[in-house]
Parts: structure tokens; sequence; C-alpha cells
């Protein structure tokens, strides 16, 4: 299982996501925060609150996680500019 250790948000619902092996990257959620769960979540306010929880995923408040496994996937296989992460 792959383990975020820091998260930060960014311009545009974009992530910076460090992995505990060193891989880190953008990820861009500006196209993936709908239902009731992620659309809280284009309030910047509380995107910006985003946190990794005590699993190594990335959490907010509201109670809305992504899985580290995707988002490794999603860095690990991307370009140079952010990656659109497939929720």
């Amino acid at each position: 299982m792959y383990r975020i250790i820091r998260v930060s948000a960014g311009q545009g619902y974009t992530l910076k996501v460090v992995f505990a092996d060193g891989t880190s990257g953008m990820v861009d959620l500006s196209s993936r925060l709908f239902g009731s769960v992620f659309e809280p979540l284009r309030d910047p306010a509380l995107f910006s609150q985003v946190r990794v929880d005590e699993y190594g995923a990335v959490c907010w408040p509201n109670g809305a996680d992504l899985a580290p496994d995707a988002l490794y996937r999603a860095i690990s296989s991307k370009s140079a500019s952010p990656t659109v992460l497939a929720l």
C-alpha cells in the first residue's frame, strides 16, 4: 500500500501529494468535485483544509477522502502537467 506523507492544496483545486517512497506530483480535481461528499470541496476554504489521515490517505473535515493507491497510479503515470484524477 502506498502511504502519503504530505499533501497541500494548490490553485484551481489541485493537490500537491508526496508519498513515503519519494514519489510526488500534482493532481487536478477540478472536474471531479461532484456528488454529496465531493461537491462541498468547491468551497476554496474547505478544499484548503486537506490533510493526511492516520492511514496515509488524503482527507477533508467533511468526510471526503481519496485512496492513496489511486493517487499514486495517477501521479506515477502522468506527464509534466497536473493529472486529472478519475475518481
